[in-house]
């Protein structure tokens, strides 16, 4: 059975925004495909349109519907750079796999940011530099090592000091990272995008359906469902983001709960040359600018799961994050129009996990956990897929379930 959550609770900045309507069916009947994907958040999209787009014929359930899962909830920073630094990470997995890790992310970020123009999502997609200030975590001295590491892994950064900051950004930190090949986008009308590519070439989309079990044979796939119905495939990908399924291991990763906010929309505020910002902080405050003028920051970790202590936690959250916010940024108008809180995956490494299920030949498991969901969402529709066509991805061993 899988677990439950309540992914998210107030009114994320993204239903300000009308994103296309994803149309499904109901299940009334046993049905097979080559593969079925449960989840229709980011990552089940994802699934979706790279497998229907090699030819496989895909099903895909959710127990909520389309976008109506951790989706919502996510403020949309798309970067390659991962939550632990790179001279941190190369401490615990190796310098050769944590650089590995870097530049895989930072060709997702290029690669998912190419797919959207060839299918031609409207999704307000737009390049993005991204600051990576001095914090708890990395001292100025710190982060002139990181971008160093960076430098000699092939990955572009320039340290900035406190003054080339103030001056070009208005921001008062001891120093900070100047990166470029990021994006930022709206994550809704991303996932409608793919889902309804996948949909144009047949996939079929059902429901609410809860996948309650699955069996695994030597020849596929059995998914017993809350309404009855089974569904058979070649294969399964379980992307049901933070709510678990029996059989997938729980070690390495937790959930904790994160919030959020956006303003209305800035008018004295050059918001259009703001990058992509967060903190070598731990809880980190992050922060990006809407495609029209909002600004919307995320931060105040908790590290529990227990909704009802979470959605207390909101207004002061809130005003926490308004008061950092406006103490970074005192030019702009920090008044929340938007608050939100949500479920959060973290790991000890910050990477994901993505593969096979451990004692599972056909199962799959995309666990895009840390702060880099989307991109991590696209390693994994390029890992999985290769798998499934019977190739092997050089980098999969980085995000191995079974380490």
């Amino acid at each position: 059975m899988p677990r439950q959550l309540d992914l998210r609770t107030g009114r994320p900045v993204w239903s300000a925004y009308r994103a296309p309507k994803v149309p499904v069916s109901r299940l009334a009947r046993d049905v097979k495909a080559d593969v079925v994907i449960v989840g229709m958040g980011i990552s089940g999209a994802m699934m979706a349109e790279t497998l229907t787009a090699a030819g496989r014929s895909v099903v895909v359930v959710d127990r909520r519907g389309p976008l109506l899962g951790s989706t919502m909830a996510t403020t949309a920073l798309v970067q390659f750079e991962i939550d632990q630094p790179l001279t941190l990470l190369s401490k615990k997995i190796g310098k050769a796999s944590a650089e590995r890790a870097w530049r895989r992310s930072r060709l997702a970020v290029f690669n998912l940011a190419a797919r959207i123009d060839e299918l031609g999502i409207r999704c307000d997609c737009a390049w993005k530099q991204s600051l990576y200030l001095a914090g708890t975590t990395l001292v100025a001295g710190a982060l002139r090592d990181e971008a160093e590491a960076r430098r000699l892994a092939g990955i572009h950064a320039a340290y900035l000091t406190a003054g080339e900051l103030r001056d070009r950004f208005g921001m008062a930190r001891d120093g900070a990272i100047l990166s470029h090949g990021n994006i930022a986008l709206d994550p809704r009308k991303l996932t409608a995008g793919l889902l309804l590519k996948a949909l144009a070439r047949k996939a079929r989309l059902y429901a609410p359906v809860e996948a309650v079990s699955f069996t695994e044979s030597r020849d596929g796939v059995t998914v017993a469902t809350s309404e009855g119905p089974t569904i058979s495939a070649g294969f399964l990908i379980l992307a049901t983001g933070y709510e678990l399924m029996d059989k997938v291991p729980t070690a390495g990763h937790s959930i904790i709960s994160t919030f959020a906010i956006a303003t209305a929309p800035q008018k004295r505020f050059d918001w259009k040359n703001l990058p992509l910002v967060w903190e070598a902080s731990d809880p980190y405050l992050y922060l990006r600018a809407s495609a029209d003028g909002r600004i919307i920051c995320g931060g105040e970790d908790e590290d529990f799961t227990d909704t009802d202590r979470r959605d207390a936690l909101i207004a002061q959250k809130t005003a926490a994050i308004a008061a950092r916010l406006k103490k970074l940024l005192p030019s702009i108008d920090a008044t929340p129009q938007f608050a939100w809180a949500g479920s959060f995956g973290s790991s000890g490494t910050g990477l994901p996990l993505i593969g096979r299920v451990p004692r599972h030949t056909r199962t799959f498991a995309v666990m895009g956990y840390g702060g880099n969901g989307i991109t991590y969402s696209q390693i994994a529709s390029e890992i999985v897929s290769a798998a499934i066509a019977g190739h092997k991805d050089a980098d999969a061993g980085l995000y191995a379930l079974d380490g």
